[in-house]
């Protein structure tokens, strides 16, 4: 008898999931609270401007490509990606600029600029983290359960190559003297939604992705991706209902045996959760089922940082790079702001995205979209939105304007503003966290929501509030790791789309060859 899956959420871990589950035989069901499949990862299309909601960076794109090859499609035959050289600008407010390039020559000629001494610097942390990401790859590709895992994977022993103790900034002091280089190739944390003065020196490798493998844009914006997964899992027979919220889990003892909306109920032998964890779980499983996840403990946990996010389309176009980062002159204190006062900064950090400067078909000839982001705290009582809206967005105009948008408010033709209080209520987002739990090291590997969900059975999780955590590629994996799991606990020999591991465990092989690549950094 055909195994039937239900996915709560059509984000990318959602659509992502259905396509290997159907690719294996599954009947799949992917129930949409919104009217558009995505999820964060959707666009706003107004009066002929159309703009990613949220992620508008692409990188790593061969996880993603993978997915689509057990589907007997590749990425490249979906999606049209343009590779962005230079990547993007960074902007000190203290002084100086970087234009980022894959060329690496090019890269230290930009160091150079700004701080000769640093030249060296850049192919060293290059190398480094090259070694780093192919000995951490079995282990961001394999589920955790408990600290059982560490052990069998001996994780111990990376130790020296992981430097635990060190946040990406102070691992960077290795590689670059100069403050500026150093935020260079550790601002990326903020993709997680973390400090780059706190986030583990692990994620060092984001910025060596970037390098080594490509900035990309997708033609038609991010969300040509999952409407792209979307296409595909239609074609595998995967069933997408949208506006249809689902209200509550249905359980036999303590195993998920349906999801119930208000127009039908959805029986399944596995049910994977896309949505946002903290609120799905406060939702959809009754909180004495759960003992680890209770939401007294749900309260207590770290989370990201929030966006305050303004969708401009104006008339005329910039000549200004694709991405624009633009660092806060007195950038420890923004992050103080956000992160423990959780008051507003006066001069934050921001990023502009300037897209149609490499895809004009995103706005009507002669016009630009203008994505502005700026990092705030999540919610907080500290911070009355409904006051602060109208107020914050004149002070971004202002702020974008350092990065060369003199946005004239006469040129501005469609206009939208999300807040934290937006995320929460309208995307359904805890506390507005948009990159959900924090990425701290006591929220990592099996510290994390386990991809199959440890306090109710039949229950898998996929997205950023689970194992390996936030990102799209990341995300893409966290997909992979859920149903390979689901796989293997209804008994459906799976496709040859996944990596050779299975249940996360690591052949010895691969391990001894893992450490032996990591001794070379051990001092």
């Amino acid at each position: 008898m055909t195994k039937k899956a239900v996915i709560i959420g059509a984000g990318p871990g959602g659509l992502a999931s259905a396509i290997l589950l159907a690719a294996n035989g599954m009947r799949v069901t992917v129930l949409e609270r919104l009217p558009m499949v995505g999820g964060r990862t959707s666009s706003i299309e107004a009066e002929g401007f159309k703009f990613d909601l949220g992620p508008t960076i692409f990188i790593y794109p061969r996880v993603l490509d993978e997915i689509f090859q057990a589907a007997g499609t590749s990425l490249s035959a979906e999606v049209e990606l343009a590779r962005l050289d230079p990547q993007y600008r960074i902007m000190f407010g203290a002084g100086g600029a970087l234009n980022c390039t894959p060329n690496v020559s090019a890269m230290e000629r930009e160091i150079a600029a700004l701080s000769p001494e640093d030249v060296p610097g850049l192919r060293r942390f290059l190398d480094e983290n090259r070694t780093k990401l192919e000995v951490m790859k079995p282990y961001l590709e394999n589920p955790f359960s408990g600290p059982g895992d560490i052990l069998k994977m001996d994780l111990r022993k990376m130790l020296p190559l992981l430097h635990p103790t060190q946040s990406t900034e102070s691992y960077l002091r290795r590689f670059f003297s100069d403050e500026r280089v150093r935020l260079a190739f550790c601002f990326q944390s903020k993709y997680l939604g973390m400090s780059p003065f706190h986030c583990p020196s692990l994620f060092s490798i984001l910025a060596f992705l970037e390098y080594e493998y490509g900035v990309f844009h997708p033609i038609g914006g991010c969300s040509s991706l999952t409407a792209a997964l979307a296409r595909v899992a239609e074609r595998l027979g995967v069933e997408i209902r949208l506006n249809e919220p689902v209200e509550e889990l249905l359980f036999a003892g303590n195993r998920a045996i349906a999801a119930r909306t208000n127009t039908a109920t959805y029986h399944a032998d596995s049910i994977i959760m896309n949505a946002d964890f903290a609120r799905a779980m406060e939702r959809l499983v009754p909180d004495k089922m759960r003992k680890r996840w209770t939401n007294k403990k749900l309260s207590k946990k770290k989370y990201s940082c929030s966006t305050f996010m303004m969708y401009l389309g104006v008339e005329g176009t910039f000549d200004l790079p694709h991405h624009t980062f633009h660092i806060a002159e007195d950038f420890k204190r923004n992050l103080d702001e956000i992160e423990r006062q959780h008051i507003l900064s006066e001069d934050p950090s921001f990023y502009v995205q300037n897209a149609t400067v490499t895809d004009p078909s995103l706005a009507p000839a002669g016009h630009s979209t203008i994505y502005v982001l700026a990092p705030v705290t999540h919610q907080h009582p500290n911070v009355d939105w409904s006051k602060e809206r109208k107020r914050y967005r004149d002070l971004m105009l202002r702020q974008i304007k350092k990065a060369g948008y003199d946005v004239d408010p006469s040129r501005i033709r469609f206009e939208h503003v999300v807040t934290p209080d937006d995320w929460d209520s309208k995307y359904e987002i805890y506390r507005g966290a948009t990159f959900s739990l924090a990425h701290s090291l006591d929220q990592m590997l099996h510290l994390r929501p386990h991809n199959r969900f440890e306090d109710v059975d039949g229950v898998y999780l996929v997205g950023g509030g689970t194992h390996p955590g936030s990102g799209l590629p990341v995300i893409f994996e966290s997909a992979r790791m859920s149903s390979r799991l689901i796989l293997e606990d209804l008994g459906i020999s799976e496709s040859s789309y996944v990596p050779s591991t299975s249940s996360g465990s690591l052949r010895g092989t691969e391990v001894r060859a893992a450490h032996r690549r990591a001794s070379q950094f051990q001092s």
